[in-house]
């Protein structure tokens, strides 16, 4: 399959899977993981480093993490871009409600969006199991400044049996009893997790990032491996970013 091809792939899997539920999206993300997808955001927001004038949040989603960011970092100019209106249109009423100035908020796919200016840090979550990762890599590299941060979160397939087991569990519970309860979630709680066990998005995003000339990358696994996040750095000067494995 081509490049094109692949993309619209990607992008019909994403349609496939969120069309409708926009508006139920942070009940059903925090409900689903329990609370955990807090802290795993929050984990992502501490590894940005100190003082960033700007930050990019790509597949901001509804803006969990962009409002998130911004509240660590009020005199940080933040973007948010994301592909689906029906969640940007959750993030833009959460921006008139709290008033936050310091947010901008971009319609578009994430691959895609380029910027003039630079970027101390850019991050993603539950992004890297859908895109284009060398071309995200490219362009991510391309806006960073010097020893600019790159983080990119996402679900993982558990590496221990007894770990694996519960993984299952936890997904029967979800198609059993969610998609009765949220049917516009149906098609995630069955397809979700075929997609996190075929998908190879953390050696692929690593060796994406090592060719597009980013240097540091690190894994950091998050909460009985259910999740991870990469953070990596464009070369500049010897620092890492800061943070190691959660």
């Amino acid at each position: 399959m081509n490049a094109k091809g692949s993309g619209d792939a990607r992008l019909a899997l994403v349609e496939r899977f969120f069309q409708g539920t926009g508006a139920s999206y942070d009940f059903m993300v925090n409900a689903a993981t329990l609370g955990i997808d807090r802290l795993w955001k929050r984990r992502l927001v501490e590894l940005i480093p100190p003082h960033p004038a700007r930050v990019l949040d790509l597949a901001c989603g509804t803006g969990i993490s962009t409002l998130a960011i911004a509240k660590r970092h009020p005199e940080c100019e933040v973007v948010g871009v994301e592909l689906r209106n029906e969640y940007l249109e959750q993030a833009r009423e959460k921006l008139r409600q709290r008033g936050s100035g310091n947010i901008e908020l971009v319609l578009g796919r994430a691959e895609d969006y380029r910027s003039e200016i630079p970027f101390d840090c850019i991050t993603s979550s539950y992004l890297a199991k859908y895109a284009e990762l060398p071309l995200l890599c490219r362009n991510a590299h391309s806006m960073l400044k010097p020893n600019g941060v790159f983080l990119a979160h996402d679900f993982t397939y558990p590496p221990k049996a007894h770990l694996v087991r519960i993984w299952r569990l936890y997904f029967r519970i979800l198609q059993l009893a969610g998609s009765r309860l949220f049917p516009s979630w149906r098609e995630i709680y069955y397809g979700l997790p075929e997609l996190i066990e075929q998908s190879p998005w953390v050696e692929e995003l690593q060796r994406a990032l090592e060719q597009s000339g980013f240097v540091d990358v690190r894994r950091h696994d998050l909460t009985l491996y259910g999740s991870a996040i990469l953070s990596a750095r464009k070369s500049g000067a010897s620092a890492a970013p800061n943070g190691g494995s959660g």
